[in-house]
This record gives C-alpha cells, sequence and structure tokens, in this order.
C-alpha cells in the first residue's frame, strides 16, 4: 500500500504544472521516509543549542576535511590555473519545494545531464541535485561559511553530484569529491525579484513533511553577476559528515531585503499537530582548516595592498 501510495505521488510530481502556480501535498505519515538530499545543511545554534538534526545523535566528526569553515581573505591562495565555473540549469527539471524539517529545499530531475556546472577546479561535470538555504533567528548572523569572521544572514547552498563517476548521487555523498556544492552568501539590500518566488510558497509548507509542485524555475538568477571564487575541499555538514565536497563559495553575495528574510523565519521544524517551533538558526558552527589551503580564482593582492600604497604627489602626477 505504501508503495502504492509513493508512486502516486511520484506521478503527481512529475505531471506537467498546472495553471495555479503550485499545490501543496501532505505526506502521509505512514509512507515509507522520503530519502533526504540535504546532506550539505545542519541545524545548531551559534548558542549551541541543539535543533532537531542533532538531537538524540552521538556523533564525533572524525577527519581533518570539515565543513564550515572561515575563509581568511589574506591566507587564500589565488590559483591563475583555476578555470571559470560554467553554469547550465535547464529550468523545466525543477520538481517541487520541500519543508523536510530540517530547511527547505528545491529538487530537480537529475537522472540525465540537463542542469550541470563544470569547470572551475571540476574535473567533470557534476549534474544539479537540490538546493537549500541556512538563515539566522536575526539577520547578524546565519550563513555557514565566514569570512575573515563576518557572518552574513543566510547562505544559499547548490548541490550537485559527479555523475560520471557514480551512479547515484547517494554513491557520490561518501566518496572524495563526488560532490560539488556552490555556496552563495545573502546579504541586506535591495528586494530580490526572482527570490520572491520562492517565499511567495512558504504558506504552502510551513510545516514538515510538505511539499508543493513547482515547476519551470532557474537557479542562476540567484548567482551574483561576478563570477570570482574560493575553492577548498570539506565535508557534508550533516550526518554522516563524509569527507566528499569541493565547495566553490562565491566571492560576491546576492541581495535581499529584510521582509523576505522574515519570512524564511516562518517556517517550522515541526509537523503539523506537534508543537510550533521556528525554523531558524540551522547551520553547523565552524570547524577548524587543519592543514587545508584555501584557493581563490581572483588576484587579490591589490585588496591587501592599498593601504599600503602612498599616493603620488600632485606635482608627479603626468597630465
Amino acid at each position: 500500500m505504501n508503495m502504492v501510495v509513493m508512486n502516486h505521488l511520484r506521478v503527481i510530481l512529475q505531471a506537467p504544472p498546472y495553471r495555479s502556480p503550485w499545490r501543496r501535498f501532505q505526506v502521509p505519515r505512514s509512507m515509507p521516509v522520503r530519502p533526504c538530499s540535504l546532506y550539505t545543511c545542519t541545524y545548531r545554534t551559534r548558542n549551541r543549542a541543539s535543533p532537531p538534526l542533532w538531537e538524540n545523535l552521538d556523533l564525533v566528526p572524525a577527519g581533518d576535511r570539515q565543513s564550515p569553515i572561515n575563509i581568511r581573505w589574506r591566507d587564500s591562495v589565488y590559483d591563475p590555473a583555476l578555470k571559470p565555473l560554467t553554469i547550465s540549469y535547464d529550468p523545466a527539471t525543477c520538481l517541487h519545494i520541500w519543508n523536510n524539517g530540517y530547511s527547505f529545499l528545491v529538487e530537480f530531475e537529475d537522472s540525465t545531464d540537463k542542469s550541470v556546472i563544470e569547470g572551475g577546479p571540476l574535473e567533470h561535470h557534476y549534474r544539479l541535485k537540490q538546493f537549500h538555504f541556512h538563515w539566522g533567528a536575526i539577520d547578524a548572523w546565519g550563513s555557514e561559511h565566514t569570512v575573515d569572521s563576518k557572518c552574513y544572514p543566510a547562505e544559499l547552498h547548490l548541490v550537485h553530484w559527479n555523475a560520471v563517476k557514480f551512479a547515484s548521487f547517494e554513491d557520490a555523498a561518501l566518496e572524495e569529491n563526488g560532490l560539488a556544492v556552490i555556496g552563495v552568501f545573502l546579504k541586506l539590500g535591495q528586494h530580490h525579484k526572482e527570490l520572491q518566488k520562492l517565499v511567495d510558497t512558504f504558506p504552502s509548507i510551513k510545516h514538515k513533511d510538505t511539499l508543493v509542485q513547482f515547476g519551470s524555475f532557474n537557479p542562476s538568477c540567484l548567482m551574483p553577476t561576478c563570477p570570482d571564487y574560493w575553492t577548498y575541499s570539506g565535508s557534508l555538514t550533516t550526518p554522516p559528515l563524509s569527507e566528499s565536497v569541493i565547495w566553490i563559495i562565491k566571492k560576491q553575495p546576492i541581495e535581499v531585503d529584510h521582509e523576505q528574510l522574515e519570512q524564511f523565519r516562518t517556517l517550522l521544524f515541526t509537523s503539523e499537530g506537534e508543537k510550533e517551533k521556528r525554523m531558524v538558526d540551522n547551520f553547523r558552527p565552524l570547524q577548524p582548516l587543519m592543514n587545508r589551503t584555501v584557493r581563490s580564482s581572483f588576484r587579490h593582492d591589490y585588496v591587501l595592498n592599498i593601504q599600503a600604497k602612498p599616493k603620488p604627489a600632485a606635482s608627479q602626477v603626468t597630465p
């Protein structure tokens, strides 16, 4: 019976879009646990409280390539061998938005190479699986990564997997260089028109285990125009914390307004009928860099030395 329900739901989600912008589904409690593709997102607050993901877990992260990290601009190394990152997303591969009790995921059809990234630090092309966000209870924090210890109010993660070397996302997520995740910081600023299309669905996915059909969305619209990025080898930030991720962190943030961030905070960790618990502070604490090197695709000597270079005297300036 459960398989019948699951198959029925799968047919609905893969059907052509309806005239209404989205439809709401409540996942039945009798349904088998839905496979979670949220490998790069975690929930633990800066003040050490334990959100749902980490409750009743006795986890001691192993290894020396854990994520997220604080990126020190001065210590990053410019690598002229880093190629430009090529992004090619097919809006038709977008399937739905799902509140899985940890964040909201926008998931994509990934059986073919219709939505991929390549270049940058990658040896192969990687297929888009999903994207999700991390955010704080207030605008002062929320991002997983930081830059020179600066927190951003939120951070977007676009999760891709190596379909050249692996048969499935689940396999890739457990092996070295199996995943490639693009991180984009969000900062307060102007209203983001394309992000609002996601925000408008939040009332229908307020509770855990609800999802809405959401077709024809190109996540390239959530990318900054500047191509510069940092890259390093890291890990999943949710259990099993596997060190399988090539991180690509965009230097330039995108702008969103305060009201849009406030709408993120209307989502809930809890299911309908349970005591409400706001979905906020869903990020993992910073991890030590250890002996890793953070590479940059851009030169930054001029940023570091601009204060040290004296301005020429007026008599020395040639017309």
